[in-house]
C-alpha cells in the first residue's frame, strides 16, 4: 500500500472573510421611500384585485348553481 499524503485543507483568514463581506455590503442598494410606497401599493392593488376576481367567480359558480337546483 502507497503511503497517502494528509493533504492539509488551507484555512480562510478571517481578514479575507470580512473583507469579502465588506465588499458585498458595498454592493447592495437599498430601496429608496417612494420605491417602497411604490411597491407596497402595487402589492396591495394586487391583493385586493384577487380578492375581488376570487369573489365574483363565488358568486357565479354559486348562480349557475342555483339555476340547476
Amino acid at each position: 500500500m502507497a503511503k497517502e499524503k494528509k493533504v492539509k485543507k488551507e484555512k480562510v483568514k478571517k481578514e479575507s472573510f470580512f473583507k469579502g463581506i465588506r465588499e458585498e455590503m458595498k454592493k447592495v442598494h437599498l430601496a429608496s421611500v417612494k420605491d417602497t410606497v411604490k411597491y407596497s401599493l402595487t402589492t396591495i392593488f394586487l391583493v385586493l384585485f384577487m380578492v375581488g376576481f376570487f369573489e365574483l367567480i363565488i358568486l357565479l359558480a354559486s348562480w349557475i348553481k342555483e339555476m340547476f337546483i
